[in-house]
Formats: C-alpha cells, sequence, structure tokens
C-alpha cells in the first residue's frame, strides 16, 4: 500500500493504537509530526487530572485549587460546559481524528463518570457528587448540562458496543420525553419545583439544546417518539412568539404563554439573541420535518430584531415589552436606568449588551439558502464535499494558529494561563468587585486547541485520500 492510503486506514478504520508519523505526506511533514505530539502530550496530561473520570473548569498547576460553579473537591466534577462532558467529546473527537485506541479509553471513562452520576430521573444537575453530598436530586435543562452529558453518551453510544451505556442513554431519552411540557417546551429544571425552574425556558439555550438532543435521538435511533417531540417543540415555539410590533420571544413563558419573571434579574421582556436562537432552532427542525409552517416567523422575526439594535452597535438582552426600551436590573428587581447604574455583580456577570452581529448575520444566510433549495424533509441536503483548493485553504488558515497551541504547551504537555483573573466569590452574598489573579489550567482552553489539533489532522487525511485517487 502506499503511505497515502495506509494513512486514510489508520485515520478512518482505526486499525492501529499508535499513529506512524511518518505516513502523512500532504505538505508539512514536520509540523504534522508536532501537531500529533502535542495531541498525545495535552490529552495524556488532562486525562491524568481526571477525578474519578470526570473534570472541571478550571484547576491551578499545582493541583491544590480546583473551580467549577464555584470552588470544588476531588470528590466533585462539573456536567456543565467546559467540563466532563465537553472534556470526553474532546477524547472522543482525537480518536475518531487519529484512531489511537488510547483516546477512546478515555472518553469511555468519561462517559462511565457521567453514568455514575446519572440520577434517578435520568439526567444531571450542573455537579456530581461522589461523596454523596449533593442536593435533592434534580435533572437541569440550564446552560446545556443535561443535554450536553446526553449528546456526549449517545457520540460514544454510536461509536462503541456497551449495554450499560446505551441503557444509560434511553433512560435519559426517556426522561427527556417525560420532562417535556404539554405545550411542547421544556422547563429549566425537572421534576417540578414549583416555582420559576417550572416555566418553559428559552434562556441560555434551554429549549434550544433540549432540541439538539432529540435531533441526535431521531437521526440515531429512528424512534417515532423523538420525531414526535420535534414537531410539538416547533409547534410551541410557533404558538410562544409574540404578536407585532414586538415578534420575537422572551426568555422564559408561564403556563399562559405569558413572558414571565425567572430570578430578579430577569425580568419578563422580548429577547433579540433568543429570538435568532428559535429561529435557527426552527430552521433545524424543518429540515427533519419538512413543515413550511416553521419558517413563516422569520421574516418579521428578524426585522424585529434589526430594529433594536442600540446606537452603541449593541443589542439589549432584555427589551421591554411595548416600548423595546432595554431593560437594565439589579438583585431584588430593582431597575437602573443605564448599565453603568448596575452593581459591580451585574455589570460584568450577566450579558446585558450583547454584540449579535455575527449571529444575525449567519441566521440571515442560512434562511435565504434554505428557502432558496427547500432543504426540507422531502429534500436531501446535498452533501457540501470541500475541493482540494477548499482543504488546503483551511489548512493554511490552522496553521497559523497551529504554532502558537504547539509553543504555549509546556512539557508535561498542560496549556497554562496566566495570571487570569477570577472573582473571588463568597457563599449567598453580591460579589464585591474583588478578584484574585492566579495562573491556571482550562478544560475550556483544553478543548479549543486539542479540537483545533484533530481538525488540522482530519484535514491533512481527507488533503492524502483526495492525492491517492487516480
Amino acid at each position: 500500500l502506499s503511505k497515502s492510503v495506509q494513512c486514510i486506514l489508520i485515520i478512518a478504520f482505526s486499525y492501529s493504537a499508535n499513529i506512524n508519523m511518518d505516513l502523512y505526506g500532504s505538505g508539512n511533514d514536520d509540523l504534522q509530526k508536532k501537531v500529533l505530539q502535542s495531541l498525545k502530550k495535552g490529552i495524556e496530561y488532562f486525562h491524568s487530572i481526571n477525578i474519578k473520570g470526570g473534570y472541571v473548569y478550571f484547576y491551578t498547576p499545582d493541583m491544590k485549587e480546583k473551580w467549577g460553579e464555584g470552588s470544588t473537591d476531588d470528590s466533585t466534577i462539573e456536567v456543565q460546559p467546559p467540563g466532563t462532558p465537553a472534556v470526553g467529546l474532546s477524547f472522543l473527537r482525537a480518536y475518531k481524528a487519529t484512531g489511537d485506541e488510547s483516546f477512546l479509553k478515555y472518553a469511555r471513562e468519561t462517559a462511565e463518570a457521567l453514568i455514575k452520576g446519572q440520577n434517578k430521573f435520568g439526567g444531571w444537575d450542573h455537579k456530581i457528587y461522589f461523596n454523596g453530598k449533593g442536593k435533592k436530586p434534580v435533572v437541569s435543562l440550564d446552560d446545556n448540562q443535561s443535554q450536553s452529558a446526553i449528546r456526549f453518551l449517545i457520540a460514544v453510544d454510536q461509536t462503541m458496543k456497551d449495554e450499560a451505556l446505551h441503557q444509560a442513554v434511553i433512560k435519559a431519552l426517556d426522561m427527556m420525553l417525560k420532562a417535556q411540557l404539554p405545550q411542547g417546551g421544556w422547563p429549566h429544571k425537572y421534576p417540578q419545583q414549583g416555582n420559576y425552574h417550572d416555566y418553559a425556558t428559552f434562556n441560555d439555550s434551554g429549549i434550544n439544546r433540549c432540541i439538539d438532543v432529540m435531533m441526535d435521538a431521531y437521526r440515531f435511533y429512528k424512534d417515532d417518539r423523538y420525531y414526535r417531540s420535534l414537531v410539538r417543540v416547533g409547534n410551541y415555539i410557533l404558538i410562544s412568539q409574540l404578536p407585532p410590533p414586538q415578534p420575537g420571544w422572551a426568555q422564559q413563558y408561564n403556563e399562559f404563554l405569558q413572558p414571565a419573571w425567572a430570578r430578579p434579574f430577569e425580568p419578563p421582556s422580548v429577547c433579540p439573541v433568543v429570538t435568532l436562537n428559535n429561529l435557527n432552532s426552527l430552521m433545524d427542525i424543518f429540515q427533519v420535518t419538512g413543515n413550511d409552517t416553521l419558517l413563516f416567523p422569520f421574516t418579521d422575526a428578524m426585522q424585529w430584531v434589526k430594529d433594536v439594535k442600540m446606537p452603541n452597535g449593541k443589542w439589549p438582552r432584555f427589551a421591554e415589552l411595548n416600548t423595546n426600551k432595554p431593560l437594565f436590573y439589579d438583585r431584588g428587581r430593582i431597575r437602573r436606568e443605564s448599565i453603568e447604574k448596575l452593581s459591580p455583580e451585574r455589570f460584568t456577570g450577566y450579558g446585558y449588551e450583547q454584540d449579535l452581529s455575527e449571529l444575525l448575520n449567519t441566521t440571515e444566510m442560512r434562511y435565504e439558502k434554505m428557502k432558496t433549495d427547500r432543504l426540507g424533509k422531502f429534500k436531501k441536503i446535498q452533501e457540501n464535499i470541500p475541493s482540494r483548493e477548499n482543504l488546503m485553504e483551511k489548512k493554511s488558515e490552522l496553521e497559523k494558529k497551529l504554532m502558537a497551541i504547539i509553543q504555549s504547551q509546556d512539557e508535561k504537555g498542560r496549556w497554562i494561563t496566566k495570571n487570569e483573573k477570577y472573582k473571588q466569590g463568597i457563599p449567598n452574598k453580591a460579589w464585591n468587585g474583588e478578584y484574585i489573579i492566579k495562573d491556571r489550567i482550562s478544560s475550556a482552553v483544553f478543548n479549543k486547541n486539542t479540537n483545533i489539533l484533530c481538525e488540522y489532522i482530519s484535514i491533512c487525511a481527507q488533503i492524502d485520500k483526495m492525492g491517492s485517487v487516480k
């Protein structure tokens, strides 16, 4: 076999646990070797700091301090990205890019940590306490917590056969069906809490990430229950759109389809970022169902988003009902006249003003293509196979980032963020504006860097494959 064909076999079929650095032949062999070495070192190190198979957000280089949602310990891991599921997905991507079986083993260990922490309802809160000190079990659909765990487990379930893993996935998906509200949305938490957690919640993309879960579930398991779930939530997005002249969506709704208060700084309002997220979710569901009605809200909603752009070039997180005036709230439902009047906690800790330019543009372009090509249920989406020229261009773009990633990695395989500042939190008290400065190792940085390295390896393999075709 030629060198390029050998490379393809290793990447595509994972015949070898060890990567032969000399197999790559699409240009800069030395850089490709360094990329593989960096990926291997980075993953080996990060795996070495696992907590019973799971991960938190930040670590000091000496491992004496760890943070997730607040400080943590050696018996607690984070479910919310960039914690455990996100790190596990990085391991899985590395396995798929290289065929290194050790990376799959680490992904499986991460999945096992999540399975151990899966509660009796079938989901997760934002932390897993292996020492049993956690509160009453609850499923959190906030901040992509249970959703990211389920999607990661589904991805592993597609990669390897393991009955315990598969049953954990089915238990989680059964929970998602039970948690879906009668009108079609999903709550902030499940089961019922007797407060705003019971409301249908778009805040922090809660319902949108639930849709992602059900999209994966239907794609891989072909169960009509997941299809019907998508139909229901698509209908819910339609009926929860507010009427003109504010045809957008709120962060959360009560059972009467009214925008409702959540936390004291989250008022009933119309939300531009929620509106754009919901338009994208409607297009996602349209691609599955082919229901043209799902595209009807687009024109009015998009125009409203454009109209509420502020003079400073940003968008308000909350636009007041009936007036579109930006809303700024502190704890205690204390309304402030401007963002500058907010307390330090709210001024720095909440995106009251947001730059939505990129999301706005990509949403609009996606809609125009979908509308033109009618990419719904009855017409398959044409696979966009990049040309060799496109791949070479992307490879060149990545090479500009690679050396910075490789050079910033130390001999142990760590990427250490120097002099990072973080808030000095006091339990049950508002932040006073003081920061602590420390070096730290970040799960988010690890995930970002490993994903860039994996993308480069995959592109090199695609280029080699093209070169081997006569």
